[in-house]
């Protein structure tokens, strides 16, 4: 699937590693403007160089999603170097798995903090934006898409903290696109089921990883590639009737 994102400038957060960079790899392909945004300034910069040598254009900004001056930093530094921001792939997110009886303030504040807070002053910073825009521009459209899980429609063991902010990202992203849509601002969430990346790839060749795998409706795990036309779908200009749309893409898994 392909679409035309050329003069499209697209903030995706977590852009350092998973699905973040395929993420950026693929509005790149498409002809945006990507402006990766991640705390590993380095890996950002490596992404860029290889971005650019495949024929994309990207820039890099260091970006912690939980720190406030850091987030209006780094949208005043991509308004003044490409200007305004077309496109949000709202990624940054982090997980712990244990117990919720071994669960500690601090591990709770951490994946909240990120997933949640962070997604949400992130959306809202980038959306100020777009309703200045909206208010100037006749016909503007603006997309956020918001990435969440399955994991926040369905509760699966030793994550369920992750869970809980993953659910909390599904109905921020509801409230978001009932707010925003009047500025024609479409706001929707990808939900992913269990996706390979580098950060979990050893997991799946492990005895517990196997007997996961055989748990799924398909007995397999996603690639990244397979969320590409999800993503592509939600930003393009021919997607201007969805907004508040929370699309699983999971295998099936939601569904057993």
């Amino acid at each position: 699937m392909r679409t035309n994102l050329k003069e499209k400038v697209a903030l995706v957060t977590g852009a350092s590693s998973g699905l973040g960079e395929r993420f950026a790899r693929v509005l790149a392909a498409n002809g945006a403007m990507v402006v990766l945004a991640a705390r590993r300034l380095e890996r950002l910069k490596e992404l860029r160089a290889q971005i650019e040598s495949a024929g994309g254009a990207a820039h890099a900004v260091a970006l912690d999603v939980t720190d406030q001056d850091a987030i209006r930093a780094a949208i005043d530094e991509v308004a003044s170097s490409l200007g305004p921001i077309d496109i949000l792939v709202n990624n940054s997110g982090v997980s712990t798995q244990q117990r919720l009886t071994d669960v500690a303030p601090a591990d709770f504040d951490h994946v909240f903090n990120t997933n949640v807070r962070g997604a949400f002053f992130v959306a809202q910073a980038v959306a100020r934006q777009m309703i200045a825009r909206a208010k100037e521009t006749p016909n503007f459209h603006g997309r956020i898409v918001n990435i969440a899980s399955v994991a926040g429609l369905r509760v699966l063991p030793q994550i369920g903290v992750y869970c809980m902010s993953k659910a909390a990202v599904i109905q921020m992203t509801r409230a978001q696109a009932l707010e925003w849509g009047r500025y024609g601002i479409n706001v929707n969430a990808i939900c992913p089921g269990y996706i390979r990346t580098e950060i979990n790839a050893s997991h799946w060749d492990t005895e517990a990883g196997r007997k996961l795998i055989a748990m799924l409706p398909r007995r397999r795990v996603g690639d990244a590639a397979d969320l590409d036309g999800t993503l592509l779908l939600l930003v393009a200009e021919e997607s201007q009737f969805i907004n508040g749309a929370i699309i699983t893409v999971d295998d099936g898994l939601s569904v057993t």
